[in-house]
């Protein structure tokens, strides 16, 4: 009965998080979230500064939600300049997919986000 009841649990937990990754990430974060977007921000201070912060806070969120595939320390020149060629290799994209793949490629985890 327990050793059931045990595999019962266990086939619930993995149908569970088999489904959890079928849902779609909700970004949240700026009306515009275009690589047109970043590409135009450039000269305009203080809104590179937000979308960089905003870059900066994907990483730490996939930090906490990864503790054992973390994104180092990184500086905003990289980010920047990441996400610029991540625009300039996908003029239509958005830069919020800059930010996952940058947390895919210096995490270590190195595979596509589910998004």
């Amino acid at each position: 009965m327990a050793t059931t009841k045990a595999f019962a649990f266990l086939l619930l937990a993995f149908c569970t998080a088999g489904s959890a990754w079928s849902v779609p990430v909700k970004m949240l974060g700026f009306d515009d979230m275009s690589c047109n977007s970043w590409i135009n921000s450039k000269n305009e201070n203080e809104l590179r500064r937000t979308q960089l912060a905003w870059v900066r806070g994907v990483l730490t969120g996939h930090n906490y939600a990864n503790q054992r595939q973390q994104v180092s320390v990184i500086s905003n020149g990289t980010v920047e300049n990441f996400v610029d060629r991540y625009c300039s290799d996908n003029p239509q994209g958005e830069y919020s997919d800059a930010a996952l793949r940058m947390a895919d490629k210096f995490s270590g985890r190195n595979e596509a986000l589910s998004k």
